[in-house]
C-alpha cells in the first residue's frame, strides 16, 4: 500500500509542502507507505499534443526530458495520489497543470491507469482561489475514475509567506481528518 504527495510549489519548505506533510501523517501512522515528491520549480514542459502516448501504449509521455515520466511510474504504482499547488491568479501551478495535462493523457490513453485509486486535491491561498485549484486538480480525478473522498471542508489553507499556513488550525485539522479518510479507504479498498 502507497501513497504520494507531489507538490507543485516551486517553494521548498513552504505551506503547500507543509500541508502535504499534514496530509501524509496519519496515512503513514496506518502503516501505508508514503512519499513526497517535489515538482514545483523544475523544468516541466507542457503537453505537445502528439498523441504518442496513445500509439506507443508504453504508460509514459513521448517528452523524456524531465521528471513527468518518473511521476507517472509513481503514480501507476500508489493507491492514492495528493497533488498540491498553491494559488497563482486563481488557478494551479504551471508545473503541476503540465503534470495533470501528461499523465491523465498517458493514464487514459493506456486502459485507464488510474482507474480506482484514490485522489486529493490540496491547495494553498492568500486570500482567494483555492477552491478553483482543487476543482481543476479534481477534474483529471474525475475524469480518471479515481475515487475522490471528502473530509471536514475544503482542502485548502490559508497563508503566503512561508510558515503563515501553520496558523490555519482549521486547515490543519482538515489536512489530518483528510490524511485519515485516505488511510481509511486504502486499507478498505486493499481488505
Amino acid at each position: 500500500m502507497k501513497a504520494i504527495a507531489i507538490n507543485g510549489s516551486p517553494r521548498k519548505g513552504g505551506n503547500t509542502e507543509f500541508l502535504l506533510k499534514k496530509v501524509l501523517e496519519p496515512i503513514a501512522e496506518a502503516g501505508i507507505t508514503t512519499e513526497l515528491i517535489q515538482i514545483g520549480g523544475k523544468q516541466v514542459h507542457g503537453c505537445m499534443a502528439c498523441y504518442k502516448c496513445k500509439e506507443n501504449k508504453d504508460s509514459r509521455c513521448a517528452i523524456d526530458t524531465d521528471m513527468v515520466n518518473e511521476c507517472i511510474g509513481k503514480m501507476i504504482e500508489s493507491d492514492a495520489i495528493i497533488l498540491g499547488s498553491p494559488t497563482y491568479f486563481a488557478g494551479m501551478t504551471s508545473e503541476m497543470k503540465a503534470l495533470i495535462d501528461r499523465a491523465g493523457f498517458v493514464a487514459n490513453a493506456n486502459g485507464r491507469l488510474f482507474s480506482r485509486k484514490i485522489g486529493a486535491a490540496v491547495s494553498v491561498n492568500r486570500r482567494g482561489g483555492a477552491t478553483n485549484v482543487m476543482d481543476s486538480i479534481n477534474h483529471v480525478f474525475l475524469m480518471s475514475r479515481m475515487i475522490v473522498p471528502g473530509s471536514t471542508y475544503w482542502n485548502f489553507g490559508v497563508g503566503r509567506e512561508k510558515g503563515e499556513v501553520e496558523k490555519d488550525a482549521e486547515a490543519l485539522e482538515n489536512m489530518k481528518d483528510l490524511g485519515e479518510t485516505i488511510a481509511w479507504l486504502v486499507r478498505s479498498l486493499k481488505a
